[in-house]
């Protein structure tokens, strides 16, 4: 059972990554993805980073209430 929550939660931050449009920007590079997840990691752990994870956090629930918004009206 452990697996498969897993597993389900890799998957639901592959989506995450599809749906930041960083596989079109990248043309599917993994090697792009991966530094520029490694970059976006670096920087939580730096100077600051409590303002820049709120900021993120507040962008990632604009941007899922803005879809959620965008399928009620559908």
């Amino acid at each position: 059972m452990q697996r498969r929550e897993r597993t389900r939660h890799l998957i639901e931050l592959g989506g995450l990554v599809q749906k930041a449009g960083l596989v079109e920007l990248t043309d599917d590079d993994r090697a792009t993805i991966y530094g520029a997840l490694l970059d976006l990691a670096g920087r939580a752990r730096g100077d600051g980073a409590s303002v820049i994870l709120a900021l993120w956090k507040r962008r990632g629930k604009r941007a899922f209430d803005a879809e959620n918004d965008g399928s009620e009206a559908q």
